[in-house]
């Protein structure tokens, strides 16, 4: 039992880490706050951790258009959530796997196509584990998956859909510029919550942004404190890309780039665009 707040800890806290060190271990398969997540994935009014349905349609339409896929082509979708994405391409006709560490999403994702009589395969599991090989032809990296990833894990990811696509096959990603992280970032701040998105009774909330411009890496970090004290680090890494910086790191996975874009619905990119949207291609 905690009766006390460990001042020293948290004074340690407030000192800026070294990039990518880890918070809380695997906290999205945490039983509350992959429901909370769940929640912010189907909340249409947030894009905290979706964007909206429309733009959604939209992204998946121009995706079909962009890679000319048909009905039948197999589509492997990284980080899938509860499926919105899976869902929209299977009701084009094609044969889609989704990927996700959440098994709260999943279950869910399970139950939405079992509702609309579509065959996904749902797999819960980490997609740096994965093993598949030449299967697919196209994988999916959606809404900045890519960008929370430590050095290491982004080589490893990259080998890993390499080694998953057929040949020819594609990889599509979005990743975010430091034009999003300045409007979106983590404020030095506090908030008290009897039942939040990190803890399901009383606690504080202790919110800081570290930046390492030189790095292009952001840190959000929450500190959550309940009301025994007990102490809570769940830190958000984000490596910020610029057109030049991902297509050297794609290029050196093995993949040549056909397309940079604004977005993944065919918007142009420009300097003050948020997001840069990739289509590759696995030579």
């Amino acid at each position: 039992m905690h009766d006390c707040l460990d001042l020293a800890q948290l004074q340690s806290l407030q000192e800026k880490p070294s990039p990518f060190a880890p918070g809380e271990r695997l906290f999205w398969d945490d039983p509350h706050i992959s429901r909370q997540m769940l929640a912010t994935h189907l909340d249409p009014n947030t894009e905290a951790a979706s964007r909206p349905p429309e733009t959604i349609d939209r992204s998946v339409a121009w995706i079909m258009q962009s890679l000319a896929l048909q009905p039948g082509n197999t589509v492997l979708d990284l980080g899938c959530g509860p499926g919105l994405y899976a869902l929209r391409l299977a009701n084009y006709g094609l044969s889609v796997t989704g990927v996700d560490l959440s098994p709260t999403s999943i279950d869910y994702a399970r139950r939405s196509a079992s509702a609309e009589n579509l065959d996904i395969l749902y797999r819960c599991e980490n997609y740096l584990d994965l093993q598949d090989e030449s299967g697919y032809d196209a994988a999916l990296l959606i809404y900045g998956d890519y960008c929370v990833l430590a050095p290491e894990q982004r080589s490893q990811l990259l080998g890993n859909v390499y080694r998953s696509l057929k040949d020819g096959g594609h990889f599509v990603l979005d990743v975010s510029t430091r034009e999003h992280r300045a409007l979106h970032c983590a404020r030095n701040g506090w908030y008290t919550m009897e039942r939040g998105f990190w803890k399901g009774e009383a606690h504080l909330v202790l919110e800081q942004g570290f930046d390492y411009p030189e790095l292009a890496i952001y840190l959000d970090q929450y500190i959550v404190i309940q009301a025994d004290g007990r102490l809570s680090v769940y830190r958000n890494w984000f490596r910020d890309f610029t057109p030049e910086t991902i297509t050297a790191e794609l290029t050196r996975g093995g993949y040549r780039i056909q397309s940079i874009w604004g977005d993944l619905c065919g918007a142009a990119y420009t300097a003050n665009s948020e997001w840069i949207g990739v289509i590759t291609r696995k030579v």
